[in-house]
């Protein structure tokens, strides 16, 4: 019999340093530990943390709401020193239409005397676990790596889209019936305005006052001005939220209801003419910004943004906006960390479009993997964009099947954490 012992002795240090390890929770008299390795692993400067507008002591006690609220744990030594953590946000996303739990990945990190010893993934294993518990089907983070967290399970999702228009580029004015109030960016209105807007687009985050709190901690918002568009009848239908610095107007985001508050806040931007010499924003939609205006020549660049992966997939399923009337198939799933993820995965819909899911075999297969279904279910890229590059196998009537049951709809998603 071959001898399955390590003999490599680094090998043997580290299987020894981690079998002194434990996973635990973090609680808050670990805060100040949990701050350190933040700040170590992302390497936070001082001076960004001014310039981000904190004060001395003010983020550390600004993450207290997060070991409160959120679930996070990590890997401590015996003497109680956090050498590896994850953290989940308790959030909520628009899914096709429908709010579902969301779990929201972040605050990852190892010190580099501990790595290469699987921590990491043992940890987003055992995150798995407690978001699967949690009824949180699916998972959102941001991607320091997207080559790594792709091997854990998770795609991309969503694209964020960078734009800078000359001030002769800015959109003429256009006639709307509303009018242009500016409120500080807490301002109830805005609040609202973007809740509406969240429960009716796709992939949107639901902010709650924690929510709110992690959309500004990198910046400033004291520096930051929201512009809000009402209609006719006073109703808020849109916002954007700004600040102009060095002759630029700056858009940290631009929300909108209707076509009419697009204009309007179009127009306030165009309001600035004398003062600035450019315009940049945001876009996170997926939709290049030139389609919608006259002028062409914008310059706009693209890049990924958030990542996603279906934590449950018999689960996600049940609750997924499938057409009704669906003929039965087949996912033939594999999952790289979720072993409960892994198998077969049927799938019919009642006359009301509920989804009946099994582990049994019905109709044609498709196969593909954890990553690639959640791209697809998510709406970020199409069935047969998949199955032309390979990701996805099936046969032709069932791609057309997919292609017909599945929201043509991308995902929206601007915050970070």
């Amino acid at each position: 019999m071959p001898d399955t012992h390590p003999t490599d002795p680094v090998q043997m240090n580290e299987n020894k340093i981690k079998e002194s390890l434990k996973i635990r929770p973090v609680g808050l008299k670990h805060l100040d530990q949990y701050n350190e390795l933040l700040r170590y692993v992302f390497q936070v400067t001082d001076r960004e943390l001014e310039k981000s507008g904190y004060e001395d002591g003010e983020l550390k006690r600004s993450k207290r709401p997060i070991l409160q609220e959120a679930d996070v744990f990590g890997w401590f030594t015996r003497d109680d020193k956090l050498v590896s953590q994850i953290c989940i946000y308790p959030c909520e996303v628009n899914i096709h239409d429908r709010i579902l739990h969301m779990g929201g990945v972040t605050g990852v990190g190892t010190y580099p005397e501990f790595s290469g010893m699987g921590l990491m993934n043992d940890l987003i294993r055992h995150a798995l676990l407690k978001m699967r518990k949690a009824g949180q089907f699916i998972s959102y983070l941001y991607p320091y790596s997207i080559p790594y967290y792709r091997r854990k399970g998770w795609e991309i999702i969503s694209d964020h889209i960078t734009f800078t228009l000359k001030d002769t580029e800015i959109p003429a004015t256009a006639e709307v019936p509303g009018h242009v109030e500016r409120r500080a960016v807490g301002d109830r209105d805005v609040k609202e305005t973007y809740d509406r807007f969240a429960r009716s687009t796709h992939g949107a985050l639901i902010r709650n006052d924690f929510e709110w709190m992690e959309y500004w901690r990198w910046e400033n918002e004291e520096e930051r001005t929201a512009a809000v568009y009402y209609d006719a009848l006073g109703i808020p239908q849109g916002f954007l939220l700004y600040w102009v610095e060095e002759d630029i107007f700056n858009i940290r985001e631009m929300v909108y209801l209707t076509q009419e508050a697009r204009k309007g806040l179009w127009n306030f931007i165009r309001a600035h003419y004398s003062m600035i010499d450019a315009v940049n924003g945001h876009i996170y939609t997926g939709e290049p910004l030139a389609f919608l205006l006259d002028e062409s020549q914008i310059r706009e660049s693209i890049e990924p943004y958030f990542m996603a992966r279906i934590v449950d997939v018999a689960e996600f399923l049940r609750l997924y906006p499938f057409a009704p009337g669906v003929r039965p198939f087949h996912f033939v799933v594999t999952d790289p960390m979720a072993e409960w993820n892994t198998g077969i995965f049927s799938v019919a819909t009642d006359r009301e479009g509920a989804a009946i899911v099994t582990d049994q075999p019905a109709g044609r297969p498709v196969t593909l993997d954890i990553q690639t279904l959640s791209a697809m279910l998510m709406g970020y890229k199409r069935p047969s964009y998949l199955a032309r590059i390979e990701r996805l196998r099936t046969d032709k009537r069932t791609l057309r099947l997919l292609e017909e049951i599945i929201p043509d709809t991308q995902p929206y998603f601007s915050d970070y954490f």
